[in-house]
């Protein structure tokens, strides 16, 4: 039985949706609702406002510079190993013919025609278009940030309410830049669990769960959570 749409099978659709759904889901509970204080975010926010706390009573700011911009360095890296990996899927639609001919010749691969695979392709570039624009903002953030590093006050020119509110400020900044990277190595995530769909759908149905509980586990239930929290110090 086939969708309205010809050439794509029911089974790669809800394959599709199975993989958006769980995505966008994992997204909106990690990202905006949950903030349980055992999740990595959570621990790492405080960890940042303790961090721009003390960063406020420092003379030399340099280290705080250095470690924003190590992560700046990580964001550049995958911004444009992303762009690399565009490169190569739009070469790969100027090839579609061979990569049919390979995915025809695997004993376990579902037949498919070349429309559905043309739009397995476009799927595949459309998330790591959504990574880049994602590793993009999050090093415009961490620029941000280092204004906000560079324009604090010295610990001579604070008072109760600037050493509340300054720190809490950056921090979310850090945050907010952090998350956004953390969308972005998501969406690689998720584009590795794509190139099972090429194979077979109820391949990329298993892919695309294993990489929710691979996520669920480093946000809740890591040893590098319990060593960033340690007896639920936060």
């Amino acid at each position: 039985m086939t969708n309205p749409i010809h050439f794509i099978p029911i089974m790669d659709l809800l394959a599709f949706g199975w993989m958006i759904i769980g995505w966008s889901a994992y997204t909106l509970i990690a990202d905006r609702l949950s903030w349980d204080k055992r999740e990595v975010a959570r621990v790492m926010h405080n960890h940042r406002i303790q961090w721009m706390q003390r960063m406020l009573f420092r003379e030399i700011r340099m280290p705080d510079i250095n470690i924003v911009s190590a992560h700046i360095q990580s964001g550049t890296l995958f911004a444009s190993t992303t762009i690399l990996i565009m490169a190569g899927i739009v070469a790969v639609l100027g090839n579609v013919d061979r990569l049919m001919k390979v995915v025809s010749e695997l004993s376990f691969a579902a037949p498919t025609s070349r429309e559905l695979l043309e739009l397995k392709i476009f799927v595949l570039l459309g998330i790591f278009v959504y990574a880049f624009f994602k590793f993009a903002w999050c090093l415009r953030q961490f620029n941000y940030a280092l204004i906000l590093i560079g324009a604090a006050p010295w610990k001579e020119d604070c008072d109760d309410k600037i050493r509340a509110e300054y720190p809490a400020r950056t921090a979310r900044v850090l945050t907010r830049a952090s998350g956004t990277y953390n969308r972005g190595l998501r969406a690689y995530y998720y584009g590795l669990a794509a190139l099972t769909w090429f194979i077979q759908p109820w391949a990329f149905v298993v892919a695309s769960a294993w990489v929710l509980l691979v996520l669920y586990r480093r946000d809740y239930r890591s040893q590098t959570l319990d060593a960033l929290a340690p007896g639920d110090a936060f």
